[in-house]
C-alpha cells in the first residue's frame, strides 16, 4: 500500500470514529421521555361531530308599553347544535322549542328587546330551554342554542 492510500484510509477511519462518537454522545445526552411527554405525543382525541338544526322564523309580538300605539315584532332564526345521533330527536322537538321560544321572547317590550345583544338573547334562550327540559325531566337533545338571524321591528 502506498503512503497516499494509507493516509486516505487513516482519514476515513478517523472520520468514521468521530461520527460514531458524535452519534453516541447525542444518544447519551438526549433527555429521557417521561410519561407526560409520551402522553403529549399521543394524537388528540377525535372531536365529536356536531350537526346543526335550524328553527326558522320564530315571530313574536312584543309587549306594548302604555305609551306605544303601534305593535312591534321580533323575528329570530335559531340554530341548535346537536350530535348526529340526536339530530332526529331534535327535529322532532322543533314545535315544542318554537313554543318555548315564543313564550320566553314575548315577555320583552320594544325598549328591552332593542337593548339586548345577540349573545344575551342566546343566553336567555339557553336558560329557558334548560329550565323547561329540567321541569319535564327530559334530556335536552341539543347542547346549545345560537341565533342565526334577529330582527327587532
Amino acid at each position: 500500500m502506498t503512503s497516499k492510500a494509507k493516509l486516505t484510509a487513516a482519514f476515513v477511519g478517523v472520520a468514521l470514529l468521530a461520527a460514531a462518537a458524535a452519534g453516541g454522545a447525542m444518544w447519551y445526552m438526549a433527555p429521557a421521555t417521561s410519561a407526560a411527554d409520551a402522553a403529549a405525543a399521543k394524537p388528540a382525541p377525535e372531536k365529536k361531530l356536531t350537526k346543526y338544526v335550524t328553527l326558522d322564523k320564530v315571530i313574536v309580538m312584543l309587549r306594548r308599553a302604555p305609551s306605544q300605539p303601534a305593535a312591534h315584532y321580533l323575528s329570530v332564526d335559531l340554530v341548535l347544535a346537536t350530535t348526529p345521533e340526536q339530530e332526529k330527536q331534535t327535529k322532532e322537538h322543533l314545535p315544542l322549542l318554537r313554543s318555548i321560544a315564543v313564550s320566553s321572547l314575548s315577555a320583552y317590550t320594544l325598549a328591552e328587546a332593542s337593548s339586548m345583544t345577540v349573545e344575551q338573547y342566546a343566553a336567555q334562550l339557553n336558560k329557558t330551554f334548560d329550565a323547561s327540559y329540567a321541569k319535564e325531566n327530559h334530556e335536552k337533545p341539543f347542547s346549545e342554542v345560537m341565533i342565526g338571524k334577529l330582527i327587532v321591528e
